[in-house]
C-alpha cells in the first residue's frame, strides 16, 4: 500500500500507521464560508432517494462529513473516474487506474438539495484549489472531482464552480474536475465508516475529525449526530 501522509502536530516527524499512511507535520485546512448556489434544484415535494458521487482526497473524511449530514442516507467509499473493473485499493493508489477515491452519497431529495451537498462539498469536505492531491495526500487518485448523475447535476455543479470564481471564494483557481460517471466501484469493507470505528487514529485526528468540526459550526442547521 502507497503512503499517505497527515500533520504530526510537531510531536512525531514520521509515524507509519498500520494502513501504510505516514505522518508528517501538516495539520488540516481550514472551512471557508461560501455563498449558497444560485442554481440549485431545490426540494422536491415527496421523499425520493437521489444520488451523488464527490471525490477529495482520502474518502474516509469525505465519507464522515457527508454522514453526519441531515438529508443523507447513506455515504459509502469507494472508487469512480477510471478504466479498470473492479479495482482494488492497492492498485488504485498507484495511480495507475485513473481512479479517484470517491464517496457514494444517497440523500433524500426532500430534506437537503444537491447545490447544498455541493455547498458543503466545497466548503468544509476539502480544498478544491490543490490539484491532483489533497493536504498531504498527492496523485489523480486524490483530485476534486464530481461525478454527476444527470445532466441537471452536471448544470448545477458548473454553475456553482463558476459562481464562486466569480466571486472568487477562494485566493486560487477552482481545480476541480466535473465528469460523468460512469460506474461506481466500492471500497473494501475496512474503509467503510472508517472514521466512527477508528477515531483515535492520528490521521483521523488531525485530518479527518476537523473537517466534521467544522461542519458542526459551520452548518449547525444541518449537523448530525450519527
Amino acid at each position: 500500500m502507497t503512503a499517505r501522509t497527515v500533520g504530526a502536530l510537531g510531536i512525531l516527524a514520521v509515524i507509519v500507521l498500520g494502513l501504510g499512511r505516514t505522518l508528517t507535520p501538516r495539520a488540516a485546512s481550514a472551512a471557508v464560508t461560501l455563498p449558497a448556489p444560485i442554481v440549485d434544484n431545490g426540494l422536491t415535494t415527496a421523499k425520493g432517494d437521489a444520488v451523488a458521487v464527490f471525490a477529495g482526497g482520502c474518502f474516509w473524511g469525505i465519507e464522515a462529513v457527508f454522514e453526519h449530514l441531515k438529508g443523507v442516507k447513506t455515504a459509502v467509499s469507494g472508487y469512480a473516474g477510471g478504466s479498470k473493473n473492479s479495482p482494488s485499493y492497492e492498485e488504485v493508489s498507484s495511480g495507475s487506474t485513473g481512479h479517484a477515491e470517491s464517496v457514494r452519497v444517497v440523500y433524500d431529495s426532500s430534506q437537503i438539495s444537491y447545490g447544498t451537498l455541493l455547498k458543503v462539498f466545497f466548503s468544509v469536505a476539502h480544498d478544491p484549489t490543490q490539484l491532483n492531491r489533497q493536504g498531504p495526500d498527492v496523485g489523480t487518485q486524490y483530485r476534486s472531482a464530481i461525478f454527476y448523475m444527470n445532466d441537471e447535476q452536471k448544470r448545477i455543479a458548473e454553475a456553482y464552480i463558476d459562481q464562486l470564481t466569480k466571486a472568487k471564494a477562494f485566493p486560487r483557481p477552482i481545480v476541480t474536475q466535473v465528469a460523468p460517471l460512469k460506474t461506481f466501484f466500492e471500497a473494501e469493507d475496512y474503509h467503510q465508516d472508517y472514521m466512527r470505528h477508528n477515531p483515535n487514529q492520528p490521521y483521523i485526528v488531525i485530518n479527518d475529525a476537523p473537517k466534521v468540526e467544522h461542519l458542526k459550526h459551520q452548518f449547525p442547521d444541518l449537523y448530525r449526530d450519527r
